[in-house]
C-alpha cells in the first residue's frame, strides 16, 4: 500500500485547493521557514483521526480551518483527504479487495467533524480501524514531527512502549481485551442485578405462598356468603312483591278521582278563552284610536321642533356673517404687506442683475488671461523640447540624466498631491468619526447590562432559592417516604415482638384468657412486664423465675377461693403486688439475685436465697459456702444448689422473654419518636410548598422584568454594533490612509534620494557643457515665472467663477421668492371674492325677518285641537278594554282555584305512584340481583328451610362477613401470580446459568488475548531491540544501545534505551548531546520500521541537529529503508535534498496563504552546490 497524493482545501494556510502528487518512494518538501511545510504533517495527523487540537499546535479545532488574512477572509470549513494504492491486497477486511483507497474528514466552524472512506460517510472508529497493526495512525512511529525525535527517545517507558505495541500488531489485541474487559464488567452487573433479583423473588414467592393459601380460603367463605345472600335476596323479594299489588290498586282509585277534577277544570278554561278573544277585539280599537293619538303627538312636536330649528340656523347665519366680515379683514392686511415684499424682490433682482453682468465679464476676462499664461506656458514647454533636442545632439548623457530629473519631479510632484489629498481625508475622518455616539452607545447598553446582570442574578438567586426549596421538598420527602418505611417496619417487628410476648407470657390460651375475663384480670400486668433487669442478667432471672414470669399480678388473694371456683382447664400463676415479705437472713459475702432486678413488686417471695455469680467456676466455689434452700445462679443462666444443678437453653418463643420486653420497650419509644418526626415532616414540607409557590411567583415577575431588559439590551446591542460597524468602517479607512501616507513619504524619500543622485549625476556631466548652462538657468528662470503667472491667472479665475456662481445663485433665489409670492397674493384674492360673496349671501337670508316662524306656529294651534278630540276617545275605548279585563281576571281566579286542587291530587298521585314505583324497584332490583348472582328465585324458594326469615338470614350473612373480614387483606391474583413468579424463577435460574457460562468463556479470552499479546511483544522486542543493536554502531561509527524492559509482566513493562556512543560511558540518555540523541532515535525507528514497515513515513526536519556527516549517514540509511518503506520527508538540508527523487516546494508569496511551487532539481542542486 502506498500514498499516491494528498489533498488539502482551507486547511491552516493552504486556503485554496492544492494536490501535493507523491509519486515516488523518495519525496522531498523544501521551502522557506513558516511557509507551511509542518502543515502537511498535521494534515496528514488530522485525517488519521487526531482529536487533540494541542497536538495540532492549535487551541481547538476550529484552528485548523483558514482564519482569514489581510486579502483574504476567513474560510467555514477545511477538507484533507489521502489517496493510497491498495493493488498489491496489503489491507484487510472488507477494503481489501479496493485497489485505491480515499480517506477524507472535513470541519466546519460549529465544530461538526465529518469521516469519509471511498467517499461513503463513516465513523472516526472506521478510519483508525483500517491502520490497526499497520504502524499507521495520528500519533504513530510513522509520523515523526519537528521535536519529536528528542521526545520520542525520552519518552516514558510506558510511552515507549506504545511505539513498540503499535509495530508489533498488538493493538487490535488491546483494542479487542478492551472490548472484552467491557463485556465481561457488563457481565458481571448482569449477573449482580439478577443474583439481586433472585433474592429478591425467593422473598416473593414465600410472602405469594402464604397469600395463596389465604386467597383460597377466601374464595371458600365467599362462596358460601354469595349462596347465603341470594337466599336474603330471594326472601326479601318475595315480601315487597306482596306490598307492591296493594299500592298499585290504591293509585288507580286516586287517578279516576282526579280525571273528574280534569273535567270542571277545562270548561272554566273555554269560558276563559271566549272572554280573551273580546279583550282582543276591544284592545285592537284601542290600539287605533291610540296610534291617532301618538301621529298627531308626533306632529305636534315635529312643528315644533322645526320652529326651535329656524331660531337656531337663524342665529348661526349672523355669527358666520360676522366671522366672514373679520376675516375679508385680516386678508386684506396681509395682501398689502405681500405686496410690499414683492416690490422690495424687484427691486432687489433689478440691483443684481447690473453686478452679475458686471462679474460675468470680469470672469470672462480672468479665462481669457489663464488661457493666455496657459498658452505662454505651453509656448516655453514647446521652446524647452526645441532646446532639449538641442542640447541631446551635444551630449546624450546630459539629455538622458535631464529626462530622467524631469520624471522624478513630476513623480514627486504627484506624490505630494497625494499626500495633501491623504491628509485632507484623514481630517475629514477625524472630525466625522461617530466614536462620541459610540461611547454613548456603550455606555448605555453597559447601564443596560449591568441592570441585565443584576435582574438575571436575581432571578438565579430566585431559581437557586426555588431549587434548594424543591430540593428541601424532595429531601423531605425522601426523608418521610424513609421514615415512613422503618415506621412500618418498626410497627410490623413490634407486632411480631407483641405476637411472641403474649405466646411467651400465656395471654393466647383461650382457656385462661377466659377465666381473667371472667375475674376482671383480662387486662392485668404479667410479672414479666413490672420487673427491670440489670443488662445482661436477663437468662440468669429467666432461669430462676421459670413460669412465674407468666404470673398475673393480682392486689391481694382474699377471694382466691371464690375465683378458682371457676377455673377447671389450664395453668396461671398469680403474684400477689401486695404481699409483706419479710428478708431472711442474708449471706453478707454473696450477692442477691434480687439486687440485678429494679421493680415495686415483693420480689424477695420468688427470689428469695437466690445468689448470682459471673461464671460457672465462680459458683461452683460458692456453693460450699451456702446454706439449706440457698443456691446460686451464673450471668448465663446455670442455676445450681448444694447437691442440684439446672441449666436452661430453650430456644422458643417462652426463652428470652426479659430481653424481648425490654426490646418492645424501646421499639415503643422509637416509634412515638419517629411518629412525631413523620408530623414534624409533613408541617415542614407543607411551609416548604408555600414558599415555592411565593418563589415561583416571585421568580416570573422577575423573568418578565429581565426579559424586558435583555429586549432593551439587545436593541441597544444593535443599534451599538451598526454604529461600530460605522466606527470600523472609519478607522480601517483612517488605517488605510495612514499606511497609504506613509507608504507615500517612504516613496518620496525614495524619490528625492533617487532626485539628488541623478542632480549629482547630470552636474558632473555638465562641467564640461558651460556655455549651455546660463541658457538652462535662463529658461528655468522663465519657467518659474510662467509658473507663476498661471498660477496667479487660476486663482484670479476661480475667484471670478466662484463670485459669478455667488451672485447667480442670489438671483435665482430671488426670482424663486418672487414667484411664490405672487402665487400667494393670487390665492389671497380669489379668497377675499369667496368671501364676499358669501357675506352678500348671508346679508340677503337675513333680510326675509321671521316669516317662516309664524307660518309654523298657526300649524302647530290646529294640530293642538285634533289632538284633544282624539284623547276624548282614547278615554272610551280603555274603559271598555278594562270592564273585559276584570271580567276575564275574576274567570282566571276560579280557573287557577281548580287547577290547585288538580294539582293537589296529581302529586298525591304521583306520591304514590313514586311509592309504588319505589317499591316496584326495589323488587326489580332485588330479581335482578338474584339473576346477576346465578341463581333461580323459584329453585331459591324451593331450597329454603321453613321457617326462614329475614333476619336470621342476614344474621348470618354478617357472620359470614366479618369471617371474611377476619382474613384481612387478601390478594386475590395471589395464586396467578404465585403461578408465574415460579416460572420466572425457573427462566431466571437458567440465565443465571447462561451468565456464569458466558463469564467464563470471556475470562478464557482474556486469558487468550493476554497469552498473544505477551508473546508477540516479547517477540517484537527482541527483533527492535536486535536492529537497534546493529544500526546504533552504523549510524555512530561505533559504540552500542540496546533496550531494556522496566518490569516483570509484559502485559504492562514500560521500554528504556540505553546508548553509548564510541569512547563515552553515559549512565543515562538524558546526557547525550542532541545530535546523538536524534541518531539514536533514528536507529529505533528505523528497527521499528523494519519489523513493521508502515505504508509510509514522514519525517520533520529529522537531520536538523545533525552535521553533515551524519545527515549522510542518515540519508544512506532512509535510501536503503525506501525499498520498503515510502518517505515523505521536510527538510532545510542539501545533502537530504540529494536524496529525494522529486521535490515539492512550499512557498507563501501572498502573506497567510500557502501554494505549491514546481522546484527543478537540477537547478535546486546548483543552487545548492553554490
Amino acid at each position: 500500500m502506498r500514498l499516491t497524493k494528498i489533498k488539502l482545501a482551507g486547511f491552516k494556510s493552504f486556503v485554496d485547493p492544492t494536490t501535493i502528487y507523491i509519486p515516488s518512494k523518495l519525496v522531498g518538501v523544501v521551502g522557506p521557514n513558516g511557509c507551511g511545510k509542518s502543515n502537511i504533517i498535521d494534515a496528514v495527523r488530522w485525517v488519521m483521526g487526531e482529536s487533540s487540537a494541542k497536538h495540532l499546535r492549535g487551541d481547538s479545532m476550529a484552528d485548523v480551518i483558514f482564519n482569514g488574512s489581510s486579502a483574504r477572509k476567513p474560510v467555514g470549513h477545511a477538507s484533507i483527504e489521502l489517496a493510497f494504492d491498495n493493488s498489491e491486497g496489503k489491507l484487510v477486511g472488507e477494503y481489501a479487495g479496493y485497489n485505491e483507497i480515499a480517506i477524507r474528514r472535513q470541519v466546519s466552524r460549529d465544530g461538526t467533524s465529518t469521516y469519509f472512506l471511498n467517499g461513503t460517510r463513516c465513523r472516526r472508529r472506521d478510519i483508525t480501524g483500517i491502520f490497526l497493526g499497520t504502524g499507521l495512525g495520528p500519533r504513530s512511529y510513522s509520523i515523526i514531527e519537528q521535536g519529536m525525535i528528542s521526545r520520542l527517545i525520552e519518552a516514558k517507558p510506558e510511552d515507549l512502549r506504545v511505539f513498540l505495541e503499535e509495530a508489533a500488531g498488538i493493538s487490535k489485541y488491546k483494542e479487542r481485551r478492551r472490548e472484552t474487559e467491557n463485556r465481561i464488567r457488563h457481565t458481571r452487573e448482569n449477573l449482580d442485578r439478577l443474583n439481586d433479583l433472585l433474592e429478591e423473588i425467593d422473598k416473593q414467592l414465600e410472602k405469594l405462598k402464604r397469600q395463596s393459601r389465604a386467597a383460597e380460603r377466601f374464595k371458600e367463605l365467599k362462596a358460601e356468603e354469595r349462596q347465603v345472600k341470594a337466599e336474603l335476596l330471594a326472601l326479601r323479594y318475595s315480601a315487597l312483591h306482596g306490598d307492591c299489588g296493594d299500592r298499585e290498586k290504591q293509585l288507580r282509585e286516586l287517578e279516576t278521582a282526579m280525571e273528574a277534577e280534569l273535567a270542571a277544570q277545562r270548561a272554566v278554561e273555554a269560558e276563559l278563552e271566549k272572554l280573551r278573544e273580546d279583550l282582543v277585539v276591544a284592545n285592537e280599537s284601542f290600539n287605533t284610536v291610540q296610534g291617532d293619538y301618538y301621529r298627531l303627538g308626533a306632529d305636534v312636536a315635529r312643528i315644533e321642533q322645526a320652529i326651535q330649528h329656524s331660531r337656531e340656523s337663524r342665529q348661526q347665519q349672523q355669527q358666520e356673517l360676522q366671522r366672514a366680515e373679520q376675516t375679508l379683514g385680516e386678508i386684506g392686511e396681509h395682501i398689502e404687506r405681500d405686496s410690499r415684499r414683492l416690490e422690495q424682490m424687484v427691486q432687489d433682482i433689478g440691483a443684481i442683475e447690473p453686478e452679475l453682468l458686471t462679474t460675468g465679464e470680469q470672469a470672462e476676462e480672468s479665462a481669457n488671461a489663464l488661457q493666455a499664461a496657459e498658452q505662454a506656458m505651453q509656448d516655453w514647454r514647446e521652446e524647452w523640447e526645441d532646446f532639449n533636442r538641442r542640447s541631446a545632439e551635444r551630449s546624450q548623457s546630459v539629455q538622458v540624466e535631464r529626462t530622467r530629473l524631469d520624471h522624478l519631479q513630476r513623480q514627486m510632484q504627484q506624490l505630494d498631491d497625494r499626500l495633501l489629498r491623504m491628509g485632507q481625508e484623514q481630517q475629514n475622518l477625524d472630525s466625522n468619526a461617530p466614536s462620541d455616539e459610540v461611547d454613548r452607545l456603550i455606555r448605555t447598553a453597559s447601564e443596560e447590562e449591568e441592570l441585565a446582570a443584576a435582574k438575571q442574578s436575581l432571578l438565579m438567586a430566585a431559581g437557586q432559592r426555588i431549587n434548594e426549596i424543591r430540593s428541601g421538598i424532595d429531601l423531605r420527602e425522601q426523608e418521610t417516604v424513609a421514615l415512613q418505611s422503618t415506621h412500618h417496619d418498626l410497627r410490623g417487628q413490634l407486632a411480631s415482638l407483641e405476637t411472641l410476648q403474649q405466646a411467651a407470657l400465656g395471654q393466647r390460651s383461650s382457656a385462661v384468657s377466659g377465666w381473667l375475663d371472667a375475674q376482671g384480670l383480662a387486662d392485668a400486668p404479667r410479672l414479666a412486664q413490672e420487673i427491670e433487669v440489670e443488662s445482661g442478667w436477663e437468662h440468669a432471672v429467666e432461669t430462676a423465675l421459670g413460669q412465674y414470669l407468666e404470673a398475673v399480678c393480682v392486689d391481694g388473694f382474699e377471694n382466691a377461693e371464690q375465683m378458682l371456683g371457676g377455673f377447671e382447664q389450664g395453668a396461671v400463676a398469680l403474684f400477689n403486688r401486695g404481699a409483706d415479705v419479710s428478708a431472711a437472713p442474708a449471706n453478707g459475702a454473696l450477692t442477691p439475685l434480687t439486687d440485678k432486678i429494679r421493680s415495686a413488686l415483693p420480689m424477695r417471695a420468688l427470689l428469695d436465697g437466690i445468689y448470682t455469680a459471673d461464671s460457672l467456676p465462680e459458683a461452683l466455689t460458692m456453693v460450699a459456702s451456702l446454706s439449706a434452700g440457698e443456691s446460686v445462679v451464673t450471668r448465663d443462666g446455670i442455676w445450681l444448689g448444694q447437691g442440684w444443678l439446672r441449666v436452661a437453653r430453650d430456644t422458643d418463643e417462652k426463652a428470652g422473654v426479659l430481653q424481648r420486653e425490654r426490646e418492645i420497650g424501646q421499639l415503643q419509644e422509637e416509634i412515638a419518636g419517629q411518629a412525631e418526626q413523620l408530623e414534624s415532616l409533613r408541617r415542614d414540607t407543607a411551609t416548604a410548598r408555600d414558599e415555592l409557590v411565593a418563589a415561583e411567583q416571585e421568580r416570573d415577575q422577575l423573568q418578565t422584568g429581565y426579559n424586558e431588559v435583555h429586549r432593551r439590551a439587545g436593541e441597544l446591542q444593535a443599534e451599538l454594533s451598526a454604529c461600530r460597524s460605522r466606527l470600523e468602517q472609519h478607522r480601517n479607512r483612517s488605517e488605510d490612509v495612514s499606511r497609504e501616507t506613509e507608504e507615500l513619504r517612504v516613496q518620496k524619500t525614495r524619490e528625492e534620494e533617487e532626485y539628488s543622485t541623478a542632480r549629482s549625476r547630470l552636474d558632473e556631466a555638465l562641467a564640461g557643457i558651460e556655455t549651455l548652462t546660463a541658457e538652462r538657468e535662463e529658461r528655468t528662470r522663465r519657467q518659474q515665472a510662467l509658473t507663476s503667472e498661471l498660477d496667479a491667472a487660476r486663482e484670479r479665475s476661480r475667484s471670478a467663477q466662484q463670485a459669478m456662481h455667488e451672485l447667480a445663485l442670489r438671483a435665482e433665489s430671488l426670482r424663486t421668492a418672487r414667484d411664490a409670492t405672487d402665487e400667494s397674493l393670487e390665492r389671497m384674492r380669489e379668497q377675499c371674492r369667496q368671501l364676499a360673496s358669501r357675506r352678500d349671501e348671508l346679508s340677503g337670508i337675513l333680510s326675509h325677518g321671521d316669516t317662516p316662524i309664524v307660518e309654523l306656529e298657526s300649524q302647530l294651534g290646529q294640530l293642538l285641537t285634533q289632538r284633544a278630540e282624539v284623547e276624548s276617545r282614547l278615554g272610551a275605548a280603555r274603559k271598555h278594554v278594562e270592564d273585559i279585563e276584570h271580567t276575564v281576571r275574576e274567570q282566571d281566579q276560579d280557573r287557577i282555584r281548580r287547577e290547585r286542587a288538580v294539582t293537589g291530587q296529581r302529586q298525591q298521585v304521583e306520591h304514590d305512584r313514586m311509592a309504588w314505583q319505589e317499591i316496584k324497584v326495589r323488587s326489580d332490583t332485588l330479581l335482578e340481583q338474584i339473576n346477576e348472582s346465578g341463581f333461580d328465585y323459584e329453585k331459591l324458594l324451593e331450597e329454603l328451610a321453613e321457617g326462614a326469615t329475614v333476619d336470621a338470614w342476614a344474621e348470618q350473612a354478617e357472620t359470614l362477613e366479618k369471617r371474611i373480614q377476619r382474613l384481612g387483606p387478601i390478594n386475590l391474583a395471589a395464586i396467578d401470580e404465585f403461578e408465574e413468579e415460579s416460572e420466572r424463577k425457573v427462566y431466571l435460574d437458567a440465565q443465571h446459568a447462561d451468565l456464569t457460562e458466558a463469564l467464563e468463556t470471556l475470562e478464557s479470552a482474556i486469558a487468550k488475548i493476554d497469552k498473544e499479546t505477551r508473546e508477540r511483544f516479547r517477540e517484537t522486542f527482541d527483533i527492535v531491540n536486535k536492529g537497534l543493536q546493529g544500526r546504533f554502531p552504523r549510524l555512530f561509527g561505533g559504540g552500542h544501545a540496546y533496550m531494556e524492559l522496566t518490569g516483570e509482566d509484559l502485559l504492562d513493562t514500560g521500554v528504556t534505551v540505553m546508548a553509548r556512543p564510541p569512547g563515552k560511558r553515559n549512565s543515562t540518555i538524558h546526557l547525550l548531546s542532541g545530535g546523538e540523541k536524534a541518531l539514536t532515535a533514528i536507529a529505533l525507528v528505523f528497527s521499528i520500521f523494519e519489523l513493521n514497515p508502515s505504508p509510509f513515513c514522514m519525517l520533520d526536519e529529522v537531520d536538523a541537529p545533525l552535521d553533515d556527516a551524519n545527515v549522510g549517514r542518515y540519508c544512506d540509511m532512509v535510501r536503503e529503508m525506501s525499498d520498503q518503506v515510502q518517505f515523505i520527508f521536510i527538510t532545510h538540508n542539501k545533502i537530504t535534498m540529494e536524496m529525494a527523487n522529486q521535490l515539492t516546494g512550499v512557498t507563501m508569496n501572498e502573506p497567510g496563504v500557502s501554494r505549491l511551487v514546481a522546484v527543478d532539481i537540477d537547478a535546486a542542486v546548483e543552487m545548492a552546490a553554490m
